[in-house]
């Protein structure tokens, strides 16, 4: 299975270059059948990693544009009065699909935004009083720009909290820019991917990941961490119970691509950052320490068991 997975991000990597650890982030946390969150400037290959994700793995997608006047019929669907059968008729709108890329989900308003919350929470939709299941997998790729761009509405924590991992991309490096400078047009090197995976081996390899085993002294590790943080002055509120299991699937998902027949110390700390960061927040009064040193404080102040 590793070789399999590294085939997955070889594949990846020919598109998105020189982001490997970003890569294997992404594809954690799709095995542990999470959403993931990918946040950075305009133009460094968000939406890119999201349609190359999408096209790995084989699955149905649907990518919708968030806007200002994006309005929840709009993701979730709509019932249409049918004249001649004097009945309602539901057409679906494009969450019901296995991959759904919102793309910079913060331009779009509060009301909008929160149209995902029962969809990503529990894999179903409730439409004039109606509740309606997601086809199986199904998982959100959510694009966002900085919060501080011009014209962007900051995701509340409920929505964030759904999100099992916060990654961003960032500028390449020398070498890398001048591959992309140099080389074919990313968007035709998208329509040349074959998927990796089949929709059988994904299920298979999630069923893995939920086997991989967790020692008691790796879950003594996690309890630390979160006991930490809801210890120190230095956060405004600690890790919930949720963002521990989070933590202990990306853990998984990692150790799974890894090789590894259990979960390491060193697999929780790969994937820290990316899954509590954007659950942390600054204890002091101004509040502008962000998530991903809060995360390292963390994982610098908890020793290894």
């Amino acid at each position: 299975m590793k070789r399999l997975l590294d085939q997955v991000v070889a594949e990846a990597g020919s598109v998105i270059i020189g982001k490997e650890q970003t890569l294997r982030l992404a594809l954690t946390c799709l095995l542990a059948n999470g959403h993931l969150l990918i946040e950075d400037l305009p133009g460094v290959g968000k939406t890119t990693l999201a349609h190359t994700l999408a096209r790995l793995l084989g699955l149905q997608y649907q990518r919708i544009q968030f806007t200002s006047d994006l309005l929840p019929a709009d993701i979730l669907g709509v019932s249409v009065y049918h004249r001649g059968e004097e009945t309602f008729q539901f057409h679906p709108g494009p969450v019901f699909t296995q991959l759904l890329l919102a793309d910079e989900i913060n331009r779009a308003t509060p009301k909008a935004q929160s149209a995902l919350l029962e969809a990503m929470e529990e894999r179903q939709v409730t439409i004039d009083g109606q509740t309606r299941s997601l086809p199986q997998p199904f998982f959100v790729i959510a694009t966002q720009n900085p919060a501080h761009q011009i014209g962007t509405f900051a995701l509340p924590e409920s929505q964030l909290d759904r999100f099992l991992m916060r990654i961003h991309i960032g500028y390449p490096d020398a070498q890398a820019e001048r591959i992309l400078l140099g080389g074919e047009d990313r968007r035709r090197l998208l329509e040349q991917i074959q998927p990796c995976l089949s929709l059988e081996q994904l299920r298979n390899l999630q069923q893995q990941v939920a086997r991989i085993h967790v020692s008691d002294a790796l879950l003594d590790y996690i309890q630390a961490l979160l006991k930490f943080s809801r210890s120190s002055p230095r956060f405004h509120h600690g890790l919930s119970p949720r963002a521990g299991l989070a933590l202990i699937n990306s853990a998984r998902a990692w150790a799974l691509q890894a090789g590894h027949p259990q979960v390491l110390p060193e697999d929780v700390q790969a994937v820290l950052s990316a899954t509590v960061a954007h659950r942390l927040h600054s204890g002091s009064d101004t509040g502008l320490e962000e998530g991903s040193g809060l995360a390292q404080f963390l994982l610098e102040s908890v020793p290894l068991p």
